[in-house]
Order: C-alpha cells, then structure tokens, then sequence
C-alpha cells in the first residue's frame, strides 16, 4: 500500500489517451506541482506513443498492468469509456495505489459499490472527476447559498437541450449512445455533471424518479429524459434533457424564499444573483485546463489530508440518482 507523501512527487499513470485528457485532464495532472504525469497506456501502441511524444510523457505502454504494477507508479488516473472503469478500479486498488476515476464513476451503481469497497478494504483514497465541484463559479454560487443570499432554497429546474451531431446524424458508433455503455445515452455523460454539482450544492437526494425514452431512433441509448428528484433538505428538484433539439439550451434555476439564483452547468455566462431587488453578474472564467483545480485537490487530500469534495462515495450517490431517474419510478435509497 502507498504510503502518504508530504512532500515527494507523486508520479501518475494514465489508462487511456482519448480527447478529454488532452487539453482537460492530463496537462492539470502535469503542471500541478508536486505531480508526474509518469505514463499513457492506450490499447493501440503507435497512438499511446505518438501521444506520450506530443505530451511530453516519459514512458507510454499498450497493456494496462504493466502501466498499473509499474513500481514508480504511485496513483492511476482511468480515462477510458465508463464500462470498463470497474475493470481498471479492481485492479488498481488490488496494487495498492491512489486512483482517480473518470465521471460517471461506473455503468451502474452496484460497480460503483464493488469499486468502494475494493478502495475501502485496501485503506486508499478514491477520487472522480466530478471536477465542478472545485470550479470557482460554482464555489461562489456555493457561497451564496451557504450564506443564506436567496434564503431557504425550495426548488431547482435545469433545462438542458442539444441539437444531434455529426456522429448521431450519419449513425457513427459513439460509446456515449450505446445502451450497454451508456444506457441514458447522452445523459449518463452530460447529465451526470449537473446532478451531481446540485448533490454537492444542496445535499444528498433521497428520492427520485424520471420518464426516459428514445424519440429519435438514431442510436440505442435514451434522447429525452425528464426527472425529478427530493434533497434531503426538502429541496425539490426537476430536470429537463433533450438531445435532438433545434438548439442547444443550459439553464439552471434555483429558487429561495428571498431570492434566486441562476446559472449555466456547462456555459461560462454570467452566474446570476437575484435578492434585496437587486442583481448581481458575476463572469468567472474557467481554467484552461478545466480539471486544474481538482487536480489541485486532490494533491491536497495526498499531502495535506484536506477532504476532496469528489469521492468514490458521492459518485455513486450520483449513479444511483440517474439509475432511478432511468428506472422510471420513485425509489429510496439503500445503502
């Protein structure tokens, strides 16, 4: 098992070489001080290697257990598509190194659960990259809200459409519409990131339910799903996703007895203040590298035992909220 490190650098291996780690991931990982990004596998060696060249990344494999049981490899970061992040976690975990898993955190909330336990029973800390919850626009809403700004929050709505794309147009297989990877389609990986921003903004929900269907007929996975959920706190909430709009659309509400609160997920408008007859604008940029400050948390759960707001546990609170709203009916929690 690692061992905790105060000042030494952790040196990172990277399972899977796709888009998002190009500009979103991995450079956070190399440019956080006190991290390596040490090693890329891809399951194509040519391209895990023309990878590690462009990225400057000393050592590239095409096998994921060397990557892994590599002994200068303190913590794996997993960034391949969702069903086979319970593979790479057990084995992880089993090596006894710190992992980060890419979000959703598994294809169902049973792996999620299975992933947990590995972790829990090897002693070692779990990350996923639910990275909104380190984003500054979204720790100043937080701020907002913590200081009692709108009052006593009662509901939030968030409307989010899309226009299909290219690859769902010309039938192109997408891991991100296929039912067996991802049985909300679209959803399960934009979704995801809303859900669990409100969790982390207002609490665990207890409750949920939701309609999902496949109005398109372009690709196996769902395209139109509504929901609604209920926070621990009493705050309800419902949710719109369309993903065969005319237009793209991201709108979240929040609602208080004094005033509210308005913002994009994804969008880097301006967060909206609405109390005391008043309306605050706030532009707060994101990173360019938009993983930055998580990754900068998670150096700071390493080497200063700060809790990352980002864990194994409230990602599969997360998968579990999406599995009932997909399940189409109401269920509570059961841990």
């Amino acid at each position: 098992m690692i061992a905790m490190k105060e000042n030494r650098t952790y040196k990172w291996g990277m399972i899977g070489c796709g888009s998002v780690t190009e500009v979103k991931s991995a450079p956070a990982y190399q440019h956080t001080e006190g991290f390596e990004l040490f090693a890329v596998m891809g399951r194509d060696l040519s391209k895990a290697k023309d990878y590690a060249h462009r990225h400057q990344v000393p050592n590239f494999y095409d096998d994921a257990d060397t990557l892994i049981n590599h002994p200068e490899i303190d913590a794996v970061y997993i960034a391949t598509p969702p069903d086979s992040h319970e593979f790479y976690a057990l084995k992880v975990a089993a090596a006894g190194k710190v992992c980060c898993i890419e979000k959703p955190m598994a294809t169902s909330y049973e792996a999620c659960k299975r992933i947990n336990a590995a972790f829990k029973n090897a002693g070692l800390p779990l990350f996923v990259s639910y990275y909104r919850r380190s984003l500054p626009r979204f720790l100043q809403i937080k701020q907002w809200i913590d200081e009692g700004k709108i009052g006593s929050i009662r509901h939030i709505h968030w409307q989010f459409c899309k226009p299909a794309n290219e690859l769902d147009m010309s039938r192109t297989y997408n891991w991100r519409t296929d039912i067996n990877i991802a049985p909300g389609g679209y959803f399960d990986d934009l979704a995801s990131h809303g859900l669990d921003l409100f969790v982390y903004l207002l609490g665990s929900i207890n409750s949920a339910e939701g309609l999902a269907e496949n109005k398109l007929g372009l690709y196996s996975a769902k395209d139109t799903i509504k929901g609604k959920w209920q926070h621990d706190s009493g705050v309800t909430g419902f949710g719109s996703w369309n993903f065969g709009a005319e237009s793209r659309e991201d709108i979240v509400k929040l609602y208080g007895n004094k005033g509210n609160i308005t913002f994009s997920v994804f969008g880097e408008s301006p967060i909206v203040l609405e109390c005391d007859d008043e309306t605050t604008q706030l532009s707060i940029p994101n990173p360019e590298h938009i993983q930055t400050h998580h990754v900068e948390n998670i150096k700071s759960h390493l080497r200063e035992g700060a809790l990352h707001p980002s864990t194994g546990e409230t990602a599969a609170h997360t998968n579990w909220v999406m599995e009932s709203i997909l399940k189409n009916k109401i269920e509570v929690i059961n841990n």
